[in-house]
């Protein structure tokens, strides 16, 4: 029997530089999964994480970066052939003040991309729309009147 399990988060790390955002991309190592695929952040969800949690963890694990504010976006599922399941994976956006990070071992480059560049060369359909969701979501600066519901993770404190 098919199964649905809540089992990796996509996380677009993001800054603004001016009125408009940015966001992270990282090019894949050789000997990881899509080698060459430009992406951004995506990890499993480990035994006794939430999925803020996880995403929290990842952005950390990735890039170095603690997030001043984390959103929850959403949830975008797909199929796994070899496991015969249905994995979900919950998308947030983290919003960070510096440009300066430092790459792990699953990546071997890494830049700041105006969000519309970055559709242009990102390998995951499903993160072309996770950014047009972040740029409308945060259009003023913050999630407006929906702030109360989508923030889910204030990591710096403020």
């Amino acid at each position: 029997m098919t199964t649905v399990v809540p089992g990796v988060v996509e996380v677009a790390v993001i800054r603004r530089v001016g009125r408009a955002w940015r966001v992270l991309t990282l090019e894949r190592a050789q000997g990881t999964r899509s080698p060459g695929a430009w992406e951004v952040i995506h990890g499993h969800i480990e035994k006794g994480e939430t999925p803020v949690q996880a995403a929290l963890r990842e952005v950390r694990e990735e890039t170095g970066l603690v997030p001043e504010r984390v959103y929850s976006i959403g949830v975008n599922p797909f199929f796994l052939p070899k496991a015969d399941a249905v994995q979900l994976a919950v998308a947030f956006a983290a919003v960070v003040t510096g440009e300066r990070f430092r790459l792990s071992a699953e990546h071997v480059r890494g830049r700041w991309a105006a969000f519309g560049t970055a559709r242009t060369y990102l390998a995951w359909p499903r993160t072309h729309e996770l950014l047009r969701q972040i740029a409308w979501m945060l259009r003023t600066g913050d999630a407006g009147v929906t702030e109360d519901v989508l923030l889910v993770a204030r990591p710096r404190g403020r």
